[in-house]
């Protein structure tokens, strides 16, 4: 697994751990733990950090693009990891514009597969998609099929 794959995947399992505790402010000391597993040397975790300190910071923002991207859904009727991700992917596309538009799709659609449902990856890539549309980047059209 990529390094920045890797990333992605423990920022969402870290937002994911604070939507379930359900802080939207969270103390220094509810990620501490968590953070405290992925410190022994030179992994992801500086990534994953800067991805969820992103989110935190920008939350409003991003939820403000995520519902004016998705027709008839409302953010507190998506499950937690469909709502993780597209915050992730929206602040990677907002935050990080060095990483393609592209790649960051492609990411968040694998991520999904892997943590979500059935639907989970057609969804985030459409939401994600319009998001990057509406920030003028260049994204995908739809999934790219299943290698399997």
């Amino acid at each position: 697994m990529a390094s920045r794959r890797a990333a992605r995947e423990l920022a969402l399992q870290a937002l994911y751990q604070l939507e379930v505790l359900g802080e939207e402010e969270p103390s220094p000391a509810s990620l501490a733990l968590f953070w405290a597993h992925f410190e022994r040397g030179a992994d992801p975790a500086g990534f994953a950090r800067s991805l969820v300190e992103g989110v935190l910071h920008h939350r409003e923002e991003i939820d403000r693009l995520l519902r004016s991207r998705m027709e008839h859904w409302r953010l507190e009727r998506l499950s937690r990891v469909d709502l993780c991700l597209l915050r992730l992917g929206t602040w990677e596309l907002l935050g990080h514009p060095e990483i393609p538009a592209s790649v960051t799709l492609n990411e968040a659609v694998e991520i999904a597969r892997r943590f979500g449902s059935e639907e989970s990856a057609a969804f985030v890539n459409g939401v994600l998609d319009a998001v990057a549309q509406q920030l003028g980047k260049a994204g995908l059209r739809r999934a790219p099929e299943r290698q399997e």
